[in-house]
């Protein structure tokens, strides 16, 4: 996936190939080789990217890449499904607004530290253009493989006027979302809390 040559001949560089793979059931021969999986990919990708999914994607205003790397922040945030479209919807709220994306799993992907359970100011600060903390607009390229799920749900957003996010204090992997700062705060505050109480401290 660090191939420059192979990335280009398909219209994609070496940030955002991983983009290219759909994650799903093939069959392959063994013996197949780099470019010819990588044909095959390739055309699976234009299978799935059909007509309704890049109009979909042109309404939101964003390529089909984009589309992948949104959702791979979406799947990285998300645990549960249902609430992907969501999470979606805020993300939008936020790139439509011009906000920084803040979303925490890219802070994880930049500082390439994946045991990290609570993102700290240190974590923060990390100079990488994944950091979505740090730069504005979409990462470079994914941050992970995006689900099928993820990706849909970002074509089939929730529509909504949410801004924040936060885990919910009782580690369900369901979020506490708001309109406002000040809401956020207080779903903040109770969730840094409950890291407390489990001494969870990185």
């Amino acid at each position: 996936l660090n191939n420059d040559s192979l990335a280009s001949s398909y219209g994609f560089d070496t940030e955002n190939f991983f983009g290219m793979f759909i994650p799903n059931t093939y069959e392959f021969y063994w013996n197949t080789s780099t470019d010819a999986f990588a044909k095959r990919m390739h055309e699976e990708y234009k299978k799935f990217w059909n007509d309704e999914r890049k109009e979909k994607a042109a309404a939101l205003k964003l390529t089909p890449q984009q589309v992948s790397v949104l959702a791979s922040i979406v799947k990285g945030e998300a645990l549960h499904t249902d609430e992907m479209p969501t999470i979606a919807g805020l993300y939008l709220n936020r790139l439509n607004k011009g906000m920084l994306l803040q979303a925490d799993p890219t802070v994880i992907f930049a500082n390439n530290d994946f045991t990290i359970r609570r993102v700290l100011y240190r974590h923060l600060r990390m100079d990488s253009p994944y950091n979505t903390y740090l730069y504005r607009g979409l990462p470079p390229g994914p941050i992970m493989m995006p689900s099928i799920a993820s990706i849909d749900a970002v074509l089939n957003y929730r529509q909504h006027d949410y801004l924040y996010m936060c885990a919910k204090e009782d580690f369900s992997g369901y979020h506490n979302f708001a309109v406002t700062q000040a809401e956020h705060n207080v779903n903040a505050r109770k969730f840094q809390q409950a890291l407390n109480e489990r001494n969870i401290k990185r």
